[in-house]
């Protein structure tokens, strides 16, 4: 961790559609706890064949969003919902994105686009997002929800899936499950949580995601077994006790050393409940920007980008914790800043 690294005719029930029903624009809802993999996997499809075209919505539960820099330059157009889950206070905001990508798109203020995916924060419980295409009838006549995919990680989905209501939801709703990070967790673990997802949720498709990567098609094509139904949803969003989410801000150049240390102490000590870390750091010494991803014990090898994405040159880290205070955080890297300062 301490080396530096060089990066959608007469609708059935109510008014005419604007297009036949098979036309209407395929959605797929991207979904998995936090750390799962999802925005690797979406990178990943963005750069296919079957990717062009795509228009991306991305919601984080966070102040700041880096799934969306991160994803923005691969997709036609991307939409941020920021600062809450899909399944609380943005739901509206969801509504909101569609029509004026629609509206956009017809006006020819952004480029055509034949699908839509629905990136979740990882605490969002997919069944109201799937409950809203379903009872809003406007909606309804322009999109249908093609897939639901959840991401599992093959390190921590087990004990995940033990503790967490979110997580054990986002796997039973699911039409196709994908276990990542299988080459970190080697296949006795693999084979575990698949077992594991069979018992969850028996009518799901499963893959394996090999480093990251997956077959394209399973990110658009529907699950058959299926049929065309889907699991039935309550709309319930309810969080686990404790989950908070904050972000840490630096306008200077930090040294990368200091902020490995801080981090060490911090997996250390809380790593059960530092659930999520992903950010961009301004890097002593790097021209562009350093993406760093923690999740509970597991550190990912930290990334430097040829450029920043966008203008905005400050280092920003979103940390969504269990029971871990905000401020303690920040004392902490200040205290570990101000050693190496004084050394």
């Amino acid at each position: 961790m301490n080396a530096l690294f060089p990066s959608p005719a007469a609708g059935q029930f109510g008014r005419r559609q604007r297009r036949e029903r098979g036309a209407r624009i395929p959605v797929t809802v991207v979904t998995g706890f936090l750390g799962a993999g999802k925005t690797t996997l979406l990178r990943h499809f963005l750069a296919t064949p079957e990717g062009h075209g795509t228009a991306l919505i991305v919601n984080e539960f966070g102040a700041v969003g880096i799934d969306d820099v991160l994803l923005r330059p691969s997709a036609d157009e991307t939409v941020l919902l920021g600062n809450g889950c899909l399944c609380c206070n943005t739901r509206s905001d969801l509504q909101n994105a569609l029509r004026r990508l629609v509206a956009e798109r017809e006006r020819g203020q952004i480029p055509d686009f034949c699908r839509i995916v629905i990136e979740t924060s990882g605490l969002a419980d997919p069944s109201p997002i799937l409950q809203t295409f379903a009872t809003d009838r406007a909606l309804g006549a322009e999109f249908h929800v093609e897939v639901v995919l959840t991401a599992i990680d093959a390190a921590n989905g087990k004990a995940t899936l033990d503790w967490s209501a979110e997580a054990r939801k986002q796997a039973i709703l699911a039409d196709r499950l994908v276990v990542t990070k299988s080459d970190i967790a080697g296949e006795a673990a693999t084979a575990g949580l698949i077992v594991h997802l069979r018992e969850l949720n028996p009518r799901a498709a499963i893959d394996v995601a090999v480093n990251g990567a997956l077959d394209p098609r399973q990110m658009v094509e529907p699950n058959d077994a299926l049929h065309g139904e889907r699991l039935g949803f309550i709309a319930e969003a309810a969080h686990s006790d404790g989950i908070g989410s904050f972000v840490i801000t630096d306008t200077a150049p930090m040294a990368w050393n200091a902020f490995a240390r801080a981090m060490e102490t911090l997996m250390a000590l809380r790593g059960p409940d530092l659930l999520r870390v992903k950010g961009l750091l301004n890097v002593e010494g790097c021209r562009g920007p350093v993406v760093v991803q923690f999740v509970q014990h597991l550190a990912h090898p930290p990334v430097e980008l040829e450029t920043w994405p966008d203008e905005n040159r400050e280092s920003r880290v979103v940390f969504i914790t269990r029971n871990i205070a905000e401020q303690a955080v920040k004392d902490l890297f200040a205290a570990v800043r101000g050693l190496r300062a004084s050394s």
